[in-house]
Order: C-alpha cells, then sequence, then structure tokens
C-alpha cells in the first residue's frame, strides 16, 4: 500500500464516520427506507455509486453524495475502508469507482472545451444519483438530460428538495448547467429517445453520451440496441460518448448480475460507426489521479498482461478489466469511413 490512503498517513487512526444532519429527519429517513425495501439491484447501484463518492471526497468534490446515498450505503463502504486500511491492502474499497468517476469528469471537461464541444448537449443515460450538474462549472453552457427510471428521479428530487428547504448550503442545490432536464424512461424500452425529443432534446445538436456505470447491467441486445442509437446520431451531428466496459471474466463471476460484456470495445465501436475511439484501463496514465501508487496492486499487474488472457497465468485468477473508453464520430467523419468501406469491399 502506498504510505498516504484515503488521505490518511499511515500513523493517522481511520476518522468516524460523519453523516449529515438531513439523513437523519423524516423526509430524507423515509425516501432511504423505500429504496431499502423496494428498489431492486440496478436501481440500489445508484446509491451505491454515491457512497464511493461521498467516501472518497478527497478527490472528488460531490457535496450531495451523502445525502443521495443514504446511511446503509455510507457505512457499509466506510466499514470495508477501514478493513482494507488497517489490513494494508493494495487497494482500498471504493478506488475503481474513484477512478472512474474522476475519468469521466476530466473527459467531459475536456470535450465541453473542444471546438465541437461548446454549448453541446449533455445526456446521462442512468442518470441515477449523478450531480455532475450541480458540481462542474464546465456544464454552464450545456443543456443537461439526465435520463433514468421514473421511480429513481422521483427519489432524487425529494432529497434534493429536503436539502433545498433545509439549512444545507445552498450553493450545493444550484445547478451549473445552461440547463437541467430530467427525463423519465427505460433505456431498455423503444421509446426513451422520443421522450427524451419530447423533453427539448435536438438529435442535430452537437451531444455528449455519458454511460457510466450502466451498459453491464443491461441484457447483450439491449446494450447493443442503445449503442446502436447512438452511433447512428453520429450521421446527424458530432456525437461523443463516454462510456465504461467489463471484460467477460467481469461478468462470469459467481453472483453476478452484469451481463454485456465486450473484450475488445475498441474495435466494437468502430465497427457500428464510431470513427474516433479512445481505450484507457484502471491505472493507465490518464486513469489512476494518484491513486494507484502501488506498483503491486491488481490494475497495474492487469495492465502488464495480454488483453485476450481471461485468466491470471501466474495465479489462476480471473483477469477481470473495466475499460475507460471516449469514442467519437459526425457527419463529415462518417461518411469518409463509409467511401472507405465502400472501396475496401
Amino acid at each position: 500500500m502506498s504510505d498516504q490512503v484515503n488521505g490518511l498517513q499511515d500513523n493517522q487512526a481511520w476518522p468516524e464516520l460523519n453523516l449529515p444532519d438531513l439523513l437523519h429527519t423524516d423526509p430524507v429517513r423515509q425516501v432511504h427506507a423505500t429504496i431499502e425495501k423496494e428498489w431492486d439491484f440496478l436501481q440500489r447501484s445508484a446509491c451505491q455509486t454515491a457512497a464511493g463518492r461521498a467516501m472518497w471526497k478527497h478527490v472528488i468534490h460531490d457535496p450531495l453524495a451523502a445525502l443521495l446515498a443514504g446511511e446503509t450505503y455510507l457505512r457499509n463502504l466506510h466499514e470495508k475502508m477501514r478493513k482494507d486500511y488497517l489490513n494494508n491492502a493494495r487497494e482500498t474499497s471504493g478506488v475503481i469507482l474513484a477512478v472512474r468517476t474522476l475519468w469521466f469528469d476530466s473527459r467531459l471537461e475536456d470535450v465541453l472545451s473542444s471546438p465541437n464541444g461548446r454549448e453541446a448537449q449533455v445526456v446521462l443515460l442512468g442518470a441515477g444519483m449523478d450531480t455532475r450538474a450541480y458540481r462542474l462549472s464546465c456544464l454552464k453552457d450545456s443543456d443537461v438530460f439526465e435520463v433514468d427510471f421514473a421511480e429513481v428521479l422521483e427519489v432524487k428530487s425529494t432529497i434534493l428538495q429536503a436539502a433545498k428547504e433545509s439549512t444545507y448550503e445552498s450553493q450545493h442545490i444550484m445547478s451549473k448547467a445552461k440547463s437541467l432536464t430530467r427525463v423519465a424512461a427505460d433505456i431498455r424500452e423503444n421509446d426513451w429517445m422520443e421522450k427524451l425529443q419530447i423533453a427539448g432534446f435536438l438529435p442535430q445538436k452537437n451531444t455528449v453520451w455519458i454511460l457510466e456505470g450502466i451498459l453491464y447491467y443491461l441484457a447483450q441486445s439491449n446494450a447493443m440496441q442503445l449503442l446502436r442509437i447512438l452511433a447512428n446520431n453520429c450521421v446527424l451531428t458530432h456525437t461523443v460518448i463516454l462510456a465504461d466496459f467489463m471484460n467477460k471474466s467481469s461478468t462470469t463471476l459467481s453472483n453476478s448480475v452484469f451481463q454485456f460484456y465486450s473484450d475488445w470495445p475498441d474495435q466494437l465501436l468502430p465497427s457500428i460507426g464510431f470513427t474516433h475511439v479512445k481505450l484507457s484501463q484502471i491505472g493507465d496514465p490518464d486513469a489512476h489521479f494518484g491513486l494507484l501508487n502501488d506498483p503491486l496492486n491488481l490494475f497495474n499487474k492487469l495492465r502488464s498482461l495480454p488483453r485476450s488472457l481471461q485468466t491470471n497465468p501466474d495465479d489462476g485468477t480471473p483477469c477481470c478489466r473495466l475499460y475507460l473508453v471516449e469514442a467519437s464520430g459526425s457527419p463529415d467523419q462518417s461518411s469518409a469511413h463509409n467511401k472507405e468501406s465502400v472501396i475496401r469491399s
């Protein structure tokens, strides 16, 4: 383990968990009780993600994350991180989520500052408890759309409204985006794009699509249908997707709820219409953010092995990889790509 974990030096005690007072008020407590009783694994993953961002607050600025996560998920992750710290683990629980969040933040900021990205729409598919619209100033010229199940968006709105009505710091509840629209839709169904357009989304306007922590929960057919819809947008306007993909080994672990996988997303995406693809693995220079300094940690070991391997030859463990992928395409690039394909055939 490196000499600093979760912002602590080795000789410091693991801190107690400090919960926001608002979590103990009746409206917010009731909402989180409903989540634990009624939500399925996919819906609850939104709270788990928020807990990760809250517990890694020394590197992720997300003041609303703890409220949206709820006490149960915060305590669970806090205890796992405490055990990792005491056991001198090479990787601390939640570090993948922290790196993933920081990668999406940095890539989104870079895309929106590029010539094609200025004033682009930003669509978060399976938005869950994401608060980028409240914490990223790079969205100031962007219309932001959050798409998720109706019950997820209702709970999120209820918690944020409770925060707004309390003594919680008001600047945390103010959207930094040009506009923020929540769209109740199931991206596994065929009508989500129609609902998005009714809400104000413009298909001809440059768009950044964020698919963070969502694709692998979908069935293979649903995930491919979704990716093809986004790829088809490349013939209309400049289109960027930021997404994470699991490889096969990650989805075949015992008790896994994950379904869709791609061992080679950098080959898959060009085959359906994207013309530029950049892939990173956790631990790569653009995907560690100073959080994975131990050369013997799991992610550095995986990066040294060929991606074609599903099993580590040294110890027989599955090579579970998470790929962070940026892909883009535009009408001029798509027409050139199609011409090349015709010439080759």
